[in-house]
């Protein structure tokens, strides 16, 4: 998925598939390492999200306060 910017959810998506074909015993030995490399990226820009997401409910939060 070249260049192309996932919501999260398709991120989160994207890093269940591969769980389930790690789990299937779907990936060969040669996928293998590139799908973790691949879920790895997927979970720290997902955790990106999530942080940056919390930081802004909170100035909102504070804001309002």
């Amino acid at each position: 998925m070249a260049n192309k910017k996932l919501s999260y959810s398709e991120a989160m998506a994207e890093v269940e598939s591969i769980i389930a074909r790690l789990r299937s015993g779907e990936l060969s030995i040669d996928e293998l390492s590139g799908s973790v490399r691949r879920a790895t990226e997927l979970i720290g820009e997902c955790r990106k999200r999530l942080t940056a997401t919390e930081a802004e409910v909170e100035k909102l939060i504070n804001d309002k306060a």
